[in-house]
Parts: C-alpha cells; structure tokens; sequence
C-alpha cells in the first residue's frame, strides 16, 4: 500500500476555526490522485506506533471511547458501529496524562462546555488522508461541510470519493471532526460511530443539516 507517514509534533487546535497547526508538509498535486486504497481505519492495530502503546477508556453518552496512543494522542475508538476497535492484547491499560487530558476534554465537550481541543495529537495515514484530516480541524464547531467542500479545500475537487473514504477512516473522530462533514443534499450518509451517533453530536452542537 502507500507509504504512511505520521507527524509526532504537537498539533494545537487554534481559535475559533479549529485551525491545526503543524499537521504536515503535502503535496496537493500527491494528494489529487487519490490514493487511498492502502487506508486502513485500524492503524493503531498495525504497529504504526512503536512497541508501547498505552490506553484508556471513556465514558461517553455514543458509549465508550477507546483512547490509544504512545505519547500522544493516535485514536478514539467508537464501541459500536463499523468502525469499532477493541485494545490489542500487548497493549497498555494507563493514565498517562494524554490520555487523562482526552479524557476530561472530551467530558467538557460532552457537557456542551468546549467547542475546541488542545490536544496533543499523532494521526498517522498516508498524505491523502493527513490532507483531510488538516480540513477537518477547519470546520467550525457547529456547522457542516459536504464532501465536495473538503475535495476543493485540498486542492482535489474532482477526489469526492477519496475524501468520503478517507473521512471514513479518521482515526481521532470528535477531535478532528468528521462528522461535521454531510452529503451535498443536506444526507448524513455513513459514519463510523454509527448514524445514531453522528445525529447525536450534530445535535450537540446545534447543526444545521
């Protein structure tokens, strides 16, 4: 598959736009040709991320929250819908302060009392996908983008399907906020917390959809 790559720096989600700062340098002209085929949603499970992988539990009113990652951030896990993960048997229960720092941030978002993370974070995926993932921390909390939308910001307006797969595959959903991203005719269409789920949060924020 294509070849992965992951920013270890500090991302720091700015201001009212969400902006991330630092995600990673991308070829927009690498990004169009849409190469997502090597994807996979369950990186974490694929030792992208060294031996030591430590987690921690959520809870949260879409269930629990698997939070995973080595010294940063690196996945939130839905535990129902299609993109659900279990920890994998080597990895390490903890309450190493990234994940104590989701944990509680996410609580606040829950309780409709933050609108903006910062957290330290490490997504891995392949340029592509990092490519989405710095639109997604763009979209303002409270409003929505289609699909197309996100294709024109990357520089690939042509690349909808690719960005509907790669959406789909966000391994930090919430923080970078998939789910703020609808069909062009208002559809919530797939999510990998389930539909349910991805209603409950637009609601959450008060979205219109």
């Amino acid at each position: 598959g294509p070849k992965r790559s992951a920013d270890t720096r500090r991302f720091r989600l700015d201001g009212a736009l969400g902006v991330m700062d630092n995600i990673a340098e991308l070829d927009s002209a690498q990004a169009g040709r849409g190469r997502v085929a090597g994807m996979a949603r369950d990186a974490a499970t694929q030792r992208l991320w060294g031996t030591d992988v430590y987690y921690a539990w959520a809870g949260s009113p879409v269930g629990r929250l698997l939070l995973a990652g080595t010294d940063a951030l690196s996945l939130i896990a839905f535990s129902r819908g299609s993109n659900s993960i279990a920890p994998q048997a080597d990895w390490k229960p903890s309450d190493a302060p990234f994940l104590c720092q989701a944990a509680d941030q996410l609580k606040e978002y829950f309780a409709g009392e933050r609108r903006q993370f910062d957290l330290a974070l490490r997504p891995t995926g392949t340029p592509f996908q990092l490519a989405v993932l710095n639109a997604l921390a763009t979209i303002p909390y409270g409003e929505t983008r289609s699909y197309g939308e996100i294709a024109a910001q990357i520089g690939s307006p042509k690349a909808v399907r690719a960005v509907g797969a790669a959406n789909g595959r966000n391994p930090l959903p919430i923080v970078l906020p998939c789910h703020r991203v609808i069909g062009a005719d208002g559809s919530l269409t797939g999510f990998g917390g389930g539909l349910e789920t991805k209603r409950y949060l637009l609601d959450l924020e008060g979205a219109r959809y």
